[in-house]
């Protein structure tokens, strides 16, 4: 697997809009066959903070994840959301292994 940590900071304010586009966004993207799981988590400390934990089957699906028309969407309209760039981490997972639990 190849897990992605997209980290997001709103501006005040835009942080029901930004869940609701990336809710949809999310929606569809667990659709795709390279996606095995996409999860949105949001700071309790501080709510204009969120990640993105995108979990693809090859380190190829996020380029194919990108040219996704929900994905074009999603990128569009939050993009004047943003109070600064979204910044990512790649992530090789450990356990559990491809099969499952070892």
């Amino acid at each position: 697997m190849f897990i992605v940590h997209v980290d997001v900071h709103v501006k005040p304010g835009c942080e029901a809009q930004f869940e609701e586009a990336t809710l949809a966004n999310a929606r569809e993207s667990v659709k795709e066959p390279g996606i095995a799981r996409f999860d949105v988590v949001r700071r309790l400390d501080d709510p204009t903070r969120f990640v993105l934990v995108e979990v693809y089957r090859t380190p190829e699906d996020p380029a194919r994840h990108k040219e996704t028309p929900h994905y074009q969407t999603w990128r569009d309209t939050v993009a004047d959301m943003m109070a600064e760039p979204r910044q990512s981490a790649k992530f090789a997972n450990c356990y559990p292994d491809e099969d499952g639990w070892d």
